[in-house]
């Protein structure tokens, strides 16, 4: 189970961190995603983190304001988001690698096979 948390409602500028806490597999083995989905878009994706944490990749939409990481011992995935803007919003999406202990961050959805239910993520102007 992928459960994810953090989203709200926050204003322009400001800073947001979203986790996401996997149980029911060993979490240190896979690399770990997020993604976002906007009204009316297609979903994309945000942020990776390979499994020994020392990769990372981001889009260029968010590089440079978000930061990826993980707690091995939590089983948890985190997303800090900085200086938001209104075109962040979206819901997000965390998802686990289905390659085990891959050599790659994976950036595209057909290559995670389990996703959390999404934390809706809302930005004013």
């Amino acid at each position: 189970q992928l459960q994810a948390s953090g989203g709200g409602l926050v204003q322009a500028g400001g800073s947001l961190r979203l986790s996401c806490r996997l149980s029911g597999r060993t979490f240190s083995a896979y690399g770990m995603g997020w993604f976002r989905q906007a009204p009316g878009k297609e979903r994309e994706f945000v942020a990776g983190i390979s499994w020994g944490g020392d990769i990372q990749y981001y889009s260029d939409s968010v590089k440079g304001r978000s930061t990826i990481s993980r707690d091995n011992v939590q089983a948890t995935v985190y997303l800090q988001m900085n200086s938001l803007k209104p075109e962040d919003t979206a819901v997000y999406y965390c998802a686990v690698d289905r390659n085990e202990r891959g050599a790659y961050v994976q950036r595209v959805e057909r290559q995670y096979d389990y996703w959390g239910q999404g934390t809706l993520v809302t930005v004013s102007s």
